[in-house]
């Protein structure tokens, strides 16, 4: 069990690593972008990014995951037919959306209340879906064939490409928001060129139709599954900005934008985790291991969530050479962080909880459960948005995530049931719970709160160890330590 564990462990450092350096680098953009440009103008890029991202589901409509399914197995038709077929659907329909969106940008702007000199960004950003959906099975088969390095290369050249375009765009062109779409269009598109070996290697001019049959089968329901979890994250930002204004949706997005630190581990996590739970479903010791699994989640999560949550104000207001890693209009809105970062912790054991949905096809369960996530994040956002302003918005999120990561473990029980560590988790959960009292209360707003925030992060790492953590546990990660201390 320990060396599936470790397996594990590989992939994750190397996907970690470079989603850490990558997501780093696109982070810069965030201090960048809000030094330079008003929260108005930010707010339009973030309303067309809400759209892009419900748009990426739609192009895709749920074969990825399909993909993953059945290219894992190979029940139907060989390497080249699971590659080949999801593939070219995925390209001739994309092609046809592509030149829909672009014929009827006019209304579309009007629709989502786009000022109209804006409307030619709306061809930008559809470029931009249709180079990233032609790339998502490619990119699914090298994490399939675990090329992380090679995976993790692109990930971090497309984002490399993407910062250097918006700087010379931006400082030595001095385009406005236009130059944020250009950017992006043109990292998108070199990083489907890098791809072009991966997808002539796997191609073959043709559609298995029994395979296609079982691909839109498994994949659809994860259509409006996909588009759930995607309006969970981008649907309180036109909802926003008909309750408030563009202003309002400019600093809530710019402070939303500091909870990549728990996605980044999240993201990471659930590269590893999917074909890994895929290729080890088989073996005796499966459900012992998942257990094991969702313990150690937390324990990371968790430690991340409550020095993040802890620190996160004085890590905002730093100043590097005149600049904050938020501008200083924005920093009105840096309570609803910790709130974020508890969101993006719902969603990672909502990843944890999906195994035993993809294992036991139990696909049809997906749209149900993130289509209530959906549903409680409208009803919560207009509920809370007039009275809270933005803490209304993030609380949405973060009950939204609540309520599908416990919709996913409910239908796992049921159908896959596994017996985890609950003393454990509820211990962690207890002691988060009082650290968010704290930290919502007028001791550790003030100034001088610092020494005790370390007393508190400190204190929490050592009540992981010493109460949460087994004998057997404490004596593996003493060891190790001593080990790593010797080398």
């Amino acid at each position: 069990m320990l060396n599936k564990l470790k397996e594990l462990t590989k992939d994750t450092a190397i996907y970690g690593i470079s989603t850490m350096v990558g997501r780093f680098l696109n982070f810069i953009l965030v201090p960048f972008f809000t030094n330079i440009f008003d929260p108005n103008e930010y707010g339009y890029v973030m309303l067309l990014y809400a759209y892009i991202g419900l748009f990426n589901i739609i192009f895709v409509y749920g074969l990825d995951s399909a993909f993953l399914k059945y290219a894992a197995f190979k029940d139907i038709g060989d390497e080249k037919d699971n590659f080949s077929t999801p593939y070219l659907s995925i390209l001739f329909t994309s092609i046809l959306f592509t030149l829909v969106i672009i014929l009827f940008k006019n209304p579309i702007g009007y629709a989502i209340n786009l000022p109209e000199n804006f409307n030619y960004l709306i061809i930008y950003s559809v470029l931009i879906i249709f180079f990233d959906s032609n790339a998502s099975i490619p990119f699914l088969k090298l994490r399939l064939e675990r090329k992380a390095k090679f995976f993790s290369l692109l990930k971090v050249s497309n984002i490399s490409i993407n910062i250097a375009a918006n700087f010379i765009l931006i400082l030595k062109f001095k385009l406005g928001i236009e130059a944020i779409f250009i950017s992006n269009l043109i990292a998108s598109a070199l990083t489907l060129i890098f791809l072009l070996p991966t997808i002539l290697k796997n191609f073959r001019p043709k559609i298995h139709s029994l395979l296609y049959k079982r691909l839109l089968k498994f994949g659809l329901p994860y259509l409006p599954a996909g588009l759930a979890v995607m309006i969970v994250q981008v649907i309180d930002v036109p909802i926003l900005q008909a309750l408030t204004d563009v202003d309002t949706v400019g600093i809530y997005k710019a402070n939303y934008k500091l909870g990549i630190f728990m996605m980044l581990f999240v993201s990471m996590f659930q590269y590893a985790w999917q074909p890994f739970f895929l290729n080890n479903a088989k073996e005796e010791n499966a459900k012992e291991i998942f257990s094991k699994v969702l313990t150690y989640f937390t324990v990371v999560g968790s430690v991340l969530l409550v020095v993040l949550s802890l620190f996160i104000s004085e890590l905002v207001k730093l100043n590097f050479a005149g600049f904050y890693l938020l501008g200083q209009k924005y920093w009105s809105g840096i309570p609803i962080v910790p709130i974020i970062l508890l969101g993006y912790f719902f969603n990672g054991l909502y990843v944890v909880f999906s195994a035993g949905i993809y294992i036991e096809e139990k696909s049809i369960f997906a749209p149900i459960v993130t289509g209530l996530g959906a549903l409680v994040n409208v009803v919560v956002n207009y509920a809370l948005i007039p009275s809270l302003n933005i803490i209304g918005a993030a609380l949405a999120t973060l009950a939204s995530y609540v309520v599908m990561a416990a919709g996913y473990y409910i239908v796992t029980q049921k159908y896959y049931h596994i017996h985890y560590e609950y003393g454990k988790i509820l211990k962690m959960f207890f002691a988060l719970s009082i650290i968010g009292i704290l930290l919502y209360s007028s001791l550790l707003n003030l100034e001088n709160a610092i020494p005790f925030k370390l007393i508190i992060s400190v204190a929490y790492l050592l009540y992981i160890l010493f109460f949460v953590f087994d004998k057997k546990e404490f004596q593996f990660i003493k060891n190790n330590l001593i080990k790593r201390r010797n080398v």
